[in-house]
């Protein structure tokens, strides 16, 4: 049943000779019309698939691709992604693919720009991107076209045709998730929408997560709910949140649409009258913690490590096997209490 077929095979069953079997399969010189029909038909009644790698070996071209990742230094959500990387850097090392990371300052449009003219100066077939600051990315990204490097993106996604695939989450359904999850928790009462360290480069982010969590509760029209939105920003987070809390004694949930869920719940923490219910997301230590503590209820998991993993595989094997590359790959929205997060934890 698993009959491994050879070229005599194949060329014995059509009919034909090795050598024309050999140009059919390896797309190299002439072939009659007759013999090809021959061999095709041979080739689907096998059902013929040849072995790619075992090709590979013998291309001596070096494929290099570029990963523009945030320093998980100054920002730990980013951590994940540096060992998912890692994990497609040990499965493709030996088909001669080169995969290297260029980390930039999350908070520095300069540090990102500058990144990107280092990935350009080694000349990558393909990179990947964070987009954090969207802008630049888009600028980035046409450069790359004018060089032809392919971009995979993920996290964050991008307007651009150039952009050859997205790997991430549904944003505006994972807000509806969170909403689901506090409409769980609570029967009535106001929510805030916290939004911690908005800008340009991660608006988009946010709002989308915004727009689905309102959705959920207009279309079920929950009228027993209020819904409101605070904006935070650094250095003063705890000092206007605190502000907020004064002005609205009577909070029931907070939604919180990065992985800072941990700066609320450190301030709620130290106010141990307030039974507010959090959501966040990202499973990142301090947020860990909380939610062991039972001060943060779910987190929902966007799975950094796999999306990097997949963004850097997509563009080896479409390199290594002429795979096609999906124009976009959305992972499940995994939902993370205190019951089930140790499974989560790597």
């Amino acid at each position: 049943m698993d009959k491994k077929y050879t070229i005599k095979d194949i060329a014995q069953m059509a009919g034909v000779s090795k050598g024309t079997v050999d140009r059919v399969l390896h797309n190299r010189g002439k072939v009659s019309p007759a013999a090809l029909e021959k061999i095709n038909e041979v080739l689907n009644v096998i059902d013929y698939e040849p072995n790619l790698i075992a090709r590979n070996l013998k291309n001596t071209k070096i494929y290099k691709i570029c990963v523009l990742l945030p320093d998980p230094e100054i920002d730990s959500y980013w951590l994940p992604c540096v060992n998912g990387i890692q994990d497609a850097v040990k499965e493709f090392k030996p088909y001669s693919v080169n995969i290297s990371i260029q980390y930039f300052n999350p908070e520095s449009k300069k540090s990102f720009v500058n990144a990107n003219n280092a990935v350009l100066s080694l000349e990558p077939d393909a990179v990947l991107i964070a987009p954090v600051f969207h802008k630049e990315t888009i600028e980035a990204v046409k450069i790359y076209e004018e060089s032809n490097i392919i971009v995979n993106t993920f996290n964050n996604q991008i307007e651009s045709n150039t952009v050859k695939c997205f790997v991430g989450q549904d944003l505006y359904k994972s807000g509806r998730v969170a909403a689901s999850l506090m409409n769980l928790i609570l029967s009535e009462g106001q929510i805030a929408i916290v939004h911690i360290d908005e800008s340009l480069k991660n608006a988009v982010h946010m709002q989308e997560k915004e727009k689905g969590f309102r959705s959920y509760f207009e279309e079920k029209k929950l009228n027993n709910f209020s819904l409101t939105t605070l904006k935070l920003k650094h250095p003063n987070v705890e000092s206007k949140f605190l502000n907020f809390l004064e002005e609205n004694p009577h909070l029931k949930g907070i939604f919180i649409t990065t992985s800072k869920a941990y700066q609320i719940a450190t301030t709620l923490s130290e106010l141990k009258h307030k039974k507010i219910a959090l959501i966040g997301y990202d499973l990142i230590e301090k947020n860990v913690n909380y939610l062991n503590r039972g001060l943060l209820h779910f987190l929902i998991h966007q799975n950094q490590k796999r999306q990097a993993y997949l963004g850097v595989s997509t563009l080896a094997e479409h390199f290594l096997y002429s795979k096609e590359i999906p124009e976009t790959i959305l992972l499940p929205i995994d939902i993370i209490n205190v019951e089930n997060a140790d499974f989560y934890i790597y």
